[in-house]
């Protein structure tokens, strides 16, 4: 019997500029939230943050597309470790008890805080169900679950832009979402929020990869038939 080996694509040069961004990621959601660089007036529909939670998420896209070392690095990844990740969702918790003292909307909190839990808690029974069922990595089940933690992620940039003030009859408590735009609140639409989407949209461009070279195997055969 022959045994192969996969070499982990975590060499250390990956591993020194993986942590190198998100340092600076990190120092940027610092220096922005504790100066209130990005702070919103209440007069903007779109938080001026939301940027930073979109910036990486696009960076990730372009260097994806843009650059063949990096999409075999992301194609590289283990599902079930960045499907893992999710299991932190569960920390969203925290806007619940900020919405009961006041500090954050519940038209954020409620939505986000659920959702975030809801996430989080699914993806132990996927993980479960992905060590059962190795098949089930490409299954639209997996791919249903990550398309959820993404949409979770658009409603609560979405909930938060809504409770920013330009619109008052949304938030007749009058608490805005204005926390999320400094530290340390900000550490999640600048941080967490895009880490968590890369995550989940790494497992998406692997499942659509798996599935094209399926494909181009089952055309392969069939022609050679």
């Amino acid at each position: 019997m022959t045994v192969t080996t996969q070499n982990s694509p975590w060499t250390a040069k990956a591993i020194v500029i993986t942590t190198a961004l998100l340092l600076i990621q990190f120092t940027a959601a610092y220096v922005i939230g504790s100066g209130h660089l990005l702070t919103n007036g209440g007069g903007m529909p779109l938080p001026p943050i939301a940027v930073m939670a979109v910036m990486p998420v696009v960076g990730f896209l372009a260097a994806y597309n843009l650059i063949p070392t990096f999409r075999a690095f992301v194609l590289a990844q283990d599902i079930r470790t960045l499907t893992m990740l999710q299991l932190w969702r569960v920390v969203g918790f925290v806007f619940l008890p900020l919405y009961a003292f006041g500090v954050l909307p519940g038209l954020f909190a409620w939505p986000a805080g659920v959702g975030d839990v809801v996430v989080g808690l699914l993806a132990f029974f996927v993980v479960s169900k992905i060590d059962r069922d190795p098949d089930f990595v490409t299954s639209p089940g997996l791919i249903g679950f990550h398309l959820l933690g993404l949409t979770d992620f658009v409603i609560a940039i979405g909930t938060s832009a809504l409770a920013a003030g330009a619109f008052p009859n949304l938030i007749p408590g009058g608490v805005t979402s204005a926390a999320l735009d400094v530290w340390p609140l900000n550490i999640f639409p600048s941080f967490i929020v895009p880490a968590f989407m890369i995550a989940q949209l790494s497992v998406l461009l692997k499942i659509r990869e798996a599935r094209r070279i399926a494909s181009e195997h089952v055309s392969t055969a069939l022609h050679t038939a």
